[in-house]
């Protein structure tokens, strides 16, 4: 793909609900997801849409092995490197460690792999579609509603973190904005794009994680579609450079989300 290695190509909701998601998100954000398809026996992968056409992500659905195995409801990324075993096998060496080997399907070979912290995430190496080989993926987008617009790592080391990510992704850190007893809300760049931050871990968040944060339209709006579907804001909405709105919420399977968008009223 055309992507910048480094990128974020693909973004992943596992969930034990797949309808009561896709309800959630459609009534929040404006996605549609496909009916269940089998990629591989047990295994339920549904294509997340946008109102555009294109795509968002993907929703696979936590089964009893999956949660016997401690997955529960979440949201990943994925991370695009030119070759999966060589950044897994680096990854390794740098205190990283394989959560799910690599698999190799149609779109291309993917690993699920943690930071030294314990944070999830995918590398994958994919392969663009037939006819297209500089097809570009779309799901991040830093300004449009319904794409996931911007990253942010929560971390018990930011130094350490952006360290970490810099030398596997190429990443850049420039800026930075002062969040007080927290330290400082450093900004990170791929390709010289700004693709989110880095964070110290606030006392409150039970363990490092990645924050995705969804395009809406308006976010009153959707603060009122997640109420009344069963999720919850955790904090925000707070105004953000630039004049727009960013929340963080639990959607009703547990999952952590980010929400960012103008207010009309």
């Amino acid at each position: 793909m055309a992507n910048p290695t480094g990128s974020f190509i693909w973004y992943e909701l596992m969930t034990s609900d797949p309808d009561g998601a896709a309800a959630f998100y459609g009534d929040v954000v404006g996605w549609t997801v496909s009916s269940g398809s089998a990629q591989a026996a047990g295994i339920d992968y549904r294509h997340i849409t946008r109102s555009d056409g294109g795509s968002a992500g993907g929703m696979l659905t936590l089964n009893d092995e999956m949660r016997a195995g401690g997955a529960r409801p979440c949201w990943l990324g994925y991370i695009h490197v030119a070759d999966v075993d060589a950044a897994v096998a680096a990854i390794v060496a740098d205190g990283g460690k394989v959560m799910m080997p690599k698999m190799t399907i149609e779109v291309g070979s993917f690993a699920l792999v943690t930071d030294p912290e314990g944070v999830p995430f995918y590398v994958m190496t994919p392969i663009p579609p037939a006819g297209d080989p500089g097809a570009t993926s779309d799901v991040f987008s830093p300004m449009e509603a319904q794409h996931v617009r911007w990253n942010e790592l929560m971390a018990n080391d930011p130094d350490a973190a952006i360290a970490f990510y810099q030398n596997h992704f190429g990443w850049g850190q420039e800026g930075e904005m002062p969040m007080g007893p927290l330290g400082s809300y450093r900004f990170i760049q791929c390709g010289g794009d700004g693709i989110g931050a880095v964070m110290a871990r606030m006392p409150q968040a039970p363990m490092p994680f990645w924050t995705y944060y969804i395009g809406v339209d308006d976010i009153d709006r959707a603060i009122a579609a997640v109420s009344a579907g069963g999720g919850s804001v955790i904090n925000g909405p707070d105004q953000i450079p630039g004049g727009e709105f960013a929340l963080s919420g639990v959607d009703p399977q547990g999952a952590t989300f980010g929400l960012v968008g103008p207010r009309h009223n």
